[in-house]
């Protein structure tokens, strides 16, 4: 019997043993998708607690604990940060079988030295020792991040955003972790959505242009890019829950635009129009900037209608969608591979049963000389668990090229969730180690470990190109 999350966790042969500690374990960290503060990076940020730094916005351990008949009080409420931390204790004993279980350790593990396992009666010391340390020095924001080898943290922003803190972050002269913004344009897709209206006219305040019709809207959009692209931003990303296709014109997306400006619902169609024309100009400026554009597809957001309008979005209310994604996606990719600007792509589907569409999908687009141009994107979301990374992996090793790979990232808000690439590298390493045990790929280390250093970290610097910036003004 192995002993609980020792050294060989999550390898079960010598060789996956090897290729971890030998080319997987010390490789730096480039987390292209997360949803960090950039603020609380440049203000390096002291943790006043345990609660504070694990359970704040986790939603991932809050629908845990509501699965476990913890009153909300204790999770989002006006509880005391120690009895949340309490209750969150209370609960790990029953995560046992979801990432959470290992995640828990791991973070105890390598940010504070603390092997016990957690649990209602192991909570009261652990509290205190780690409380102890994230009010000394080493343990703030800034302290976790270089413990964690990382090179490079994407944040996800608006185009509206200042990009204040990404500025001021270029001349802190004693962190050695680049922070760059990634472009996150939701809000000006979602032309039906309460809020449109206003966050044109933010846009229009940051942007400095006038926007009275779609041709502005569009230039104060490109204007953003290449800020964006001026403070070091190589990456877009979208939320497309759904993924539409209407082929149209712009003078026709100007009429629709023009209409929601004057406050006029839009019908479906033509949302899809408007949706369709932003994402094809949007994708042909990534391309031109050399950009890497991701999707993340097939997520069902804030399904429990009165706790978004008690919590708020993005506290655990999701979940996977099951819509039709193979044809429109296709006729996306499709028009601007035609005007050959199809930018370096990263397809996410939260649903696991769109693994081998993707898959198959972006091998109809690959080329150009760029190794994994159209990549898999990792297990996302609720599929960044063991079976769901290896699934994934096993998908893009059966019909791409699985050593193209770009790796694992946070998408997360917690400082501590960089065990994650951890969890993920001991997968890919236990999963090869078992195809050279079996006698499936010959036992050559140089180049395993060429495969395993490149999806650990240096595909996804090749893949990026990330370089640090000067600062630029808006």
């Amino acid at each position: 019997m192995k002993k609980f999350m020792d050294d060989s966790f999550l390898l079960s042969n010598q060789t996956a043993v090897e290729l971890y500690n030998n080319f997987a374990k010390d490789q730096p960290i480039i987390d292209y998708h997360c949803h960090l503060n950039p603020k609380e990076i440049y203000e390096n940020k002291r943790f006043t607690n345990l609660t504070e730094v694990w359970l704040y916005g986790d939603h991932y351990k809050w629908r845990a604990m509501r699965a476990n008949g913890i009153d909300e009080e204790y999770i989002t409420g006006k509880a005391s940060d120690y009895d949340k931390f309490i209750a969150w204790a209370k609960t790990v004993p029953m995560t046992i079988g979801n990432p959470l279980y290992n995640w828990t350790h791991l973070e105890l593990q390598r940010f504070f030295g603390i092997d016990e396992i957690l649990n209602e009666s192991t909570a009261p010391q652990i509290w205190d020792t780690v409380n102890q340390l994230l009010n000394s020095e080493g343990y703030r924001v800034r302290d976790l991040i270089t413990k964690s080898n990382v090179e490079v943290i994407c944040t996800t922003d608006d185009p509206t955003d200042s990009l204040e803190y990404h500025q001021m972050l270029q001349n802190v002269g004693d962190f050695n972790t680049s922070v760059y913004p990634s472009f996150r344009p939701d809000k000006g897709l979602e032309i039906n959505r309460e809020g449109y209206s206003t966050w044109v006219h933010k846009l229009e305040e940051v942007s400095g242009l006038q926007i009275t019709n779609y041709r502005m809207l569009l230039k104060a959009l490109q204007s953003r890019v290449e800020f964006f692209n001026s403070l070091g931003g190589k990456v877009a990303d979208h939320a497309l829950d759904d993924i539409v296709f209407e082929e149209t014109t712009e003078e026709e997306v100007a009429v629709i635009f023009e209409k929601a400006l004057n406050g006029e619902l839009v019908s479906l169609e033509e949302e899809s129009k408007y949706k369709t024309f932003t994402l094809q100009f949007l994708g042909k400026l990534y391309s031109d900037f050399g950009w890497a554009m991701q999707y993340h597809i097939s997520a069902h957001r804030n399904n429990n209608s009165r706790m978004l309008n008690r919590l708020g979005p993005d506290t655990g209310f999701d979940s996977i969608n099951d819509g039709e994604l193979a044809k429109p996606l296709c006729k996306l990719l499709d028009s601007l591979d035609r005007e050959d600007a199809l930018p370096k792509t990263i397809l996410y589907s939260l649903n696991p049963k769109d693994n081998y569409v993707l898959a198959t999908l972006l091998g109809s687009f690959q080329g150009g000389g760029v190794p994994g141009k159209m990549q898999l994107g990792t297990a996302w979301w609720f599929n960044d668990q063991k079976d769901g990374m290896l699934d994934q992996m096993k998908a893009l090793a059966n019909l791409g090229l699985l050593s193209r790979f770009i790796g694992m990232l946070t998408d997360s808000r917690s400082f501590l969730s960089y065990t994650r690439h951890e969890y993920f590298r001991r997968l890919i390493c236990d999963l090869i180690g078992n195809w050279v045990e079996n006698g499936e790929v010959p036992n050559d280390m140089e180049l395993l470990g060429e495969i395993i250093q490149g999806i650990s970290y240096n595909n996804a610097k090749e893949y990026f190109g990330f370089v640090r910036s000067t600062v630029s003004s808006s």
